[in-house]
């Protein structure tokens, strides 16, 4: 056996070889089911929705906090401004903005 040429299972053989066979004597069921395939696909691209215009703007973020009891002033220093400060060290970060 030489090393150039996959070998595969006398199993996987006869499958294709019997798969063929059949399709070669049952023309018409074959053809009955490449309509059905295509009449779905056709059915499918119909029934699919799709967005008519892509949405091109820049991908935002929105970190909703809520910290009860505490005043804005240490919400600001203890949960805001560490999430700011990581962000703008994010790679391909353009505006980052925290109130």
């Amino acid at each position: 056996m030489d090393n150039t040429t996959p070998h595969f299972p006398p199993h996987r053989d006869a499958l294709i070889e019997r798969i063929i066979e059949w399709s070669a004597r049952n023309k018409f069921t074959v053809f009955l089911l490449v309509g059905a395939l295509l009449l779905g696909g056709i059915y499918s691209l119909r029934h699919t929705p799709l967005d008519a215009l892509p949405d091109l703007s820049d991908t935002q973020v929105i970190v909703f906090t809520a910290w009860e009891g505490r005043s804005p002033n240490l919400v600001e220093d203890q949960v805001t401004y560490p999430i700011v400060t990581k962000l703008l060290g994010a790679p391909q970060v353009r505006v980052v903005r925290g109130y």
